[in-house]
């Protein structure tokens, strides 16, 4: 049974509340462009890892602003909290505080300098983490689950809500291509083509359960998939094959970040790139790109001028 607060943090849209808010026009005008272009990414405001992350790409000032959003949202949660508990609902509400009260705290304005706050993988390293995936029905879920990550640069809830309904056919010059139907954040839905070691792989863990319902789903004790897979779920999986490849921070956005550098870096255009992570502008996807200057040979060397 849903209760009214769960309710409440589900229904509450982060942008309207900030509308909400007294404050002046220009106050809330910064607080929407930051929250916004936030939330173009994919994460949610409520996800601490990826909010954390990407206030680390963020200039201190517009990482000061994103911290007083968040806190003013944060603050008016546990005011709303505090105003609809219950005897029933304490325990919740207890929790509910804790969450919104470490949310305050999570964006840093002082960044380290100098560090680069994302992680990309190699071609090895990517290679080595499929192979350490064990062989049984662990290890199918497991290179679907990593493949859907890092093979079709999808975000953490766009990879657990993904059904064998959204996997489709599309004809391709003398063959066919598999590509996933993806419900992106904001009803931004988008079109991702995948390889066919991927396709092949979903296609073997479908015989598993069936080829209907969530692709991803858990597994108990007694190895029987269940009918779906959590986000936090999936974070502990991520973070089990990047301690098998001494990454043990490895979060499910370095595995999109790295389908994107290695797009990137195999001559994929990146407006190109930008679509197929549903993307709202080139601009956020250049902070996924680790892209240096080439001094010795550059554009301007190709302009003629004389």
């Amino acid at each position: 049974m849903t209760t009214a607060l769960a309710t409440l943090t589900m229904r509450t849209d982060p942008l309207q509340l900030i509308d909400s808010l007294t404050l002046a026009d220009s106050t809330k005008k910064r607080y929407r462009k930051v929250l916004t272009d936030y939330l173009d990414t994919g994460a949610t405001i409520e996800d601490v890892d990826d909010l954390q992350e990407y206030a680390l790409t963020l200039a201190n000032g517009t990482a000061a602003h994103l911290a007083a959003a968040v806190s003013a949202y944060a603050d008016r949660m546990l005011h709303s909290i505090e105003s609809h508990v219950t005897p029933e609902t304490i325990d919740e509400a207890q929790a509910l505080t804790m969450r919104y009260n470490a949310l305050r705290r999570t964006v840093k304005v002082e960044r380290s300098k100098g560090a680069k706050a994302h992680t990309w993988l190699s071609q090895a390293q990517v290679r080595a983490m499929f192979c350490n995936c064990p062989e049984g029905i662990i290890g199918e879920r497991d290179r679907v689950l990593l493949g859907l990550l890092v093979g079709a640069g999808l975000r953490r809830e766009e990879a657990v809500n993904l059904t064998f309904e959204d996997l489709k056919l599309q004809p391709v010059k003398d063959k066919m291509r598999t590509v996933l139907a993806v419900k992106g954040k904001g009803k931004k839905n988008r079109t991702v083509p995948i390889s066919d070691d991927l396709a092949n792989a979903i296609d073997k863990w479908g015989a598993r359960v069936g080829h209907s319902g969530y692709i991803l789903r858990s597994l108990g004790m007694n190895r029987e998939p269940g009918e779906s897979i959590s986000a936090v779920a999936l974070f502990l999986i991520v973070r089990k094959y990047g301690d098998s490849i001494d990454k043990p921070d490895l979060a499910a956005h370095d595995l999109r970040r790295t389908w994107a550098q290695l797009g990137y870096e195999a001559g994929i255009p990146i407006p190109e790139i930008s679509d197929l992570l549903g993307h709202a502008s080139v601009q956020t996807t250049m902070t996924y790109l680790n892209v240096t200057l080439n001094l010795e040979r550059t554009i301007s060397d190709f302009i003629p001028i004389h």
